[in-house]
């Protein structure tokens, strides 16, 4: 298993952040196939003011490349991350295009 955590912001906009969550409250089912199909196992979503943090845990073959060919060959995800676009907006620091970025473990408590 690997562990992954990505960040994107909303659009500050209280009833578009309402609608966003309302999205998210359940997902469209081929949404949902895509992600398990991918090789995400678990997927949590958390939010503060405007700023969304992603968890996911994959199986130890996942690639983003891999991921990304397979959403742009899909239609139903197309339309999804269209819909998605609406109500977020880019991090500052991401590349042209980019929505979540991935981000850098600095630290870790072990048992």
């Amino acid at each position: 298993m690997k562990k992954y955590c990505l960040a994107v912001d909303l659009v500050d906009d209280p009833k578009m952040i309402e609608e966003y969550e309302g999205y998210h409250k359940q997902i469209r089912p081929e949404i949902e196939g895509s992600i398990k199909e991918a090789g995400i196992t678990q997927m949590e979503i958390y939010r503060l003011g405007d700023r969304l943090f992603m968890i996911m845990e994959t199986e130890d073959d996942f690639s983003f490349d891999e991921k990304a060919a397979m959403d742009a060959s899909n239609p139903k995800v197309q339309e999804w991350e269209q819909l998605m676009w609406k109500y977020q907006k880019a991090l500052p620091s991401a590349k042209p295009g980019e929505k979540w970025v991935l981000m850098n473990k600095i630290f870790a408590l072990r048992d």
